[in-house]
Formats: C-alpha cells, sequence, structure tokens
C-alpha cells in the first residue's frame, strides 16, 4: 500500500501582514525555514537567525524573493545569552519593533539513558529548552514596553509520550511545554501571548537522512493520514498561534499531529 499523498499547498491569507516576526533556527529545510517562508506570505517583514551562516544566507536570499522585502538576519547560538541579547537588539534596530518571535531552535538524537553522557543530556536540554528561557527573557521587556506581542514555541508530542531513546528530548519539550503555561501567565497582563505547537512528526530531507529508513516508515505508518506532516503543515499552526485570529489564546499547547497524544 503506497504512502497517501500529501494535501495542497494552502495559498496565503494576509493573516501576518504588516507584523515584525523574528524567527530562530531559520534555515535549513525544516520546520523553521517552512515557518519563515510562511510568514513571509503572509504579509510579515521577517528577522532571521541560525548557527549556519552559509545556510542562513541563502535562506534570507529566498525569503527575500518570496516577501520583496529585505530579510534581516543574525548568526546567533541560541547557548550563549550574549549572542541571544544580541539577536534580539538587532532585529529590534532594524525592524523598528518585534510583534512576534518564533522558538525553533532544538536538537534530537537518540541514546538509551544507561548509555547517556551528561553532555548528551546538557547539550540537548540547552538548545532545546533553555533557548527558548533565553529568547524569552530578552524580548519580553520589549514587549512589555510595547504593550503587545506574540511568543510561539516549537515543543513536541514527546513532551506527551513515552519513546525509547528520547529521554532527554522529551525532558526538555515537556520543559517547554511547562515554560510555554508559565510564561503565559506572567505575559498576559501586558497583553502578550505565549503558545506552543507540539508535532508529532515532520518529514523534511535532515530528518530522512538522520533517521533510519525503517524507523521513519514505522512512525509515518502510525499516523492516523498513513504519512507524517509536511513542515509547513506544522507552519500553517504556528502563523495561526502568531495571528490575531488567536486572541484569546495564551499559555496553550496545540497538537499538531493525527495520532493519539
Amino acid at each position: 500500500m503506497s504512502k497517501p499523498a500529501p494535501p495542497a499547498y494552502v495559498p496565503a491569507h494576509d493573516l501576518l501582514r504588516d507584523k515584525t516576526v523574528l524567527i530562530t533556527a531559520a534555515a535549513g529545510a525544516g520546520i523553521g525555514f517552512a515557518t519563515a517562508k510562511r510568514c513571509a506570505e503572509e504579509g510579515a517583514r521577517l528577522f532571521v537567525s541560525d548557527i549556519h551562516e552559509k545556510r542562513l544566507d541563502e535562506a534570507a536570499k529566498e525569503l527575500e524573493t518570496i516577501s520583496q522585502h529585505p530579510v534581516g538576519r543574525r548568526i546567533c547560538n541560541v547557548r550563549e545569552d550574549e549572542d541571544v541579547r544580541a539577536l534580539v537588539a538587532t532585529a529590534i534596530e532594524e525592524m523598528g519593533q518585534i510583534d512576534v518571535v518564533i522558538n525553533n531552535a532544538g536538537l534530537g538524537g537518540e541514546v538509551p539513558v544507561v548509555d547517556m553522557t551528561d553532555d548528551q543530556w546538557t547539550s540537548v536540554l540547552d538548545i532545546t529548552l533553555n533557548s527558548v528561557f533565553r529568547m524569552t527573557r530578552a524580548v519580553l521587556p520589549h514587549m512589555i514596553e510595547q504593550k503587545g506581542g506574540v511568543i510561539v514555541n516549537n515543543a513536541s508530542v514527546l513532551g506527551w509520550r513515552a519513546q525509547v531513546g528520547q529521554a532527554h528530548y522529551a525532558a526538555a519539550k515537556a520543559g517547554v511545554m511547562a515554560f510555554t503555561r508559565c510564561s503565559a501567565l506572567e505575559a498576559a497582563p501586558h497583553g502578550i501571548r505565549i503558545n506552543a505547537v507540539s508535532p508529532s512528526i515532520a518529514i523534511h530531507p535532515f530528518l530522512k537522512k538522520t533517521t533510519p529508513e525503517a524507523l521513519l516508515a514505522k512512525l509515518e505508518s502510525e499516523e492516523a493520514f498513513g504519512r507524517g506532516a509536511e513542515c509547513w503543515e506544522v507552519a500553517n499552526v504556528m502563523v495561526f498561534l502568531a495571528s490575531d485570529y488567536a486572541s484569546y489564546m495564551t499559555g496553550e499547547v496545540v497538537s499538531v499531529s493525527s495520532q493519539r497524544a
């Protein structure tokens, strides 16, 4: 039985017209770039960051072609608070303000707990969870001053469910969910919304390269639609949460999944 085809790409509806959006880990071919592309198509002005300079420049140039506007960019190591604060400051300086931050940086890997090193544990938590804290802490004073803003975090269904070899990643993503809920309550009085998406499996070239084919096929077969999500299907939900259509949502974690979460 062949794998079902994905649906047709959804046309844009100007959901982010005149919004300024800062996205971390926006280069490459995964959810980050798909989200940046959707934001550009929805009328946003973009500032993107990544740790890979060449890939970031290539992504920014492609986004400029789509948006017909300059796209700001800056290299950022989300493990370094100085880098994060410089990223936020530069984005504000170049764009005037930041309306939306999308925290997409993350690091995975598969290793049993008994074999996991301190460095493997720490690296995954630092990039996947601590980066969300650093970015949120850095941008909140600006959003508080302007009396509004939106933060969208990228979590995972593994924050709810167990999977062998994913203890570090699941712990980090569960932390993203908890941080989203708590920080949202603190931000709400200032007119700031903080939510998260929780994807199951989104297919992109890097995932295919780093995941055994048999495991990928098994994970896709467990999805209700018999396929993994396209990255743009996850991006669509991020765009919704960033838009005014989600004006009454905060502290929520939205599962972007076709399987039981």
